[in-house]
């Protein structure tokens, strides 16, 4: 019956059309567009443009140029997180208007059916099209690139379609975990003399303190509103990672290169050179969703008895 939910909470537009069907054509349509990206990028673009050889003496394998190969696959993953979410939301207000319920596959099974696609097209384009084609170890290294940013990409999008308000709030939220991750790690640039220690530990520490803070103030607002859903960790500590890792290289690749030299940007724009300040990134990150969550669930408990008592 049409508008009626399968026991997996999905839209039952057809009921000949099982829940599996549906996350593979999902992962179809979400494999075509990474794999569509990646075909271009190394099959028919100028390398020359894309990857910047020959720029300040690059070559195709040397340590700068390798990581733009990687750094390719988390630009599709952007690509993909802003037309799927997008898209997932347009069909949940649809379903909307026609007073009924979209409810997207769980992302997780979206990826699960994406993943030996992209891998086996993955490796084929980079190992098999256009000269220079990549060695096994860097095209592992875009695959696993891929696999991973995908996996954020899918996540917002059932969220968007059933709760578009709590997909708003957890990406304004995220915006103050991105100075964590993106420039906290102007601290390691100290220690080699790249910039004096005011200036890199200030940058770094600052900002990262500014989004604490911003992170805290949104917080309470959204506990505010909401009155009883809690936020998660984890869901802010994606948003983050979202922000940081998909979305700031896809628009460094639309809107901070020229018109006519689309680039993919080296890691080191997003990325600390040392595992070690990489690491206390990841860590201050996590700190910050913990306490975020924290915060969000004592301002609830706080509201909640102070209806109690004006009872």
């Amino acid at each position: 019956m049409p508008g009626r939910l399968q026991g997996q909470g999905t839209l039952a537009l057809d009921r000949r059309v099982p829940l599996m069907v549906q996350s593979a054509l999902h992962a179809i349509l979400v494999s075509a567009i990474v794999l569509g990206l990646f075909y271009y990028w190394f099959g028919v673009a100028n390398r020359y443009v894309v990857f910047l050889y020959g720029h300040l003496g690059a070559s195709p394998f040397d340590p700068w140029t390798a990581t733009r190969y990687w750094m390719a696959s988390l630009v599709a993953s952007g690509t993909v997180a802003v037309l799927y979410t997008v898209a997932n939301w347009f069909a949940g207000r649809i379903a909307g208007v026609r007073y009924r319920r979209y409810v997207p596959p769980p992302w997780w099974r979206v990826w699960g059916f994406s993943a030996p696609l992209l891998t086996i097209g993955v490796l084929l384009i980079t190992t098999q099209v256009n000269s220079p084609v990549l060695p096994l170890p860097l095209a592992i290294a875009c695959v696993v690139a891929m696999l991973v940013g995908l996996a954020l990409a899918l996540l917002p999008a059932r969220l968007a379609a059933q709760r578009p308000e709590a997909v708003g709030w957890l990406a304004v939220a995220g915006l103050g975990l991105v100075p964590s991750l993106l420039l906290l790690r102007a601290m390691e640039l100290v220690p080699i003399g790249r910039v004096p220690a005011e200036i890199g530990y200030g940058v770094g520490l600052g900002s990262t303190a500014a989004g604490t803070l911003f992170l805290c103030g949104v917080t309470y607002l959204h506990a505010a509103r909401s009155g009883s859903t809690t936020w998660r960790g984890l869901h802010l500590a994606a948003s983050g990672l979202i922000w940081s890792y998909l979305l700031a290289p896809l628009a460094h690749h639309l809107l901070l290169t020229p018109p006519g030299y689309r680039y993919i940007s080296t890691a080191s724009n997003f990325f600390a050179s040392s595992p070690a300040v990489q690491a206390l990134s990841f860590l201050v990150l996590a700190l910050q969703a913990r306490g975020a969550e924290w915060l969000h669930r004592r301002v609830l408990e706080a509201r909640r008895t102070n209806k109690e008592v004006q009872k």
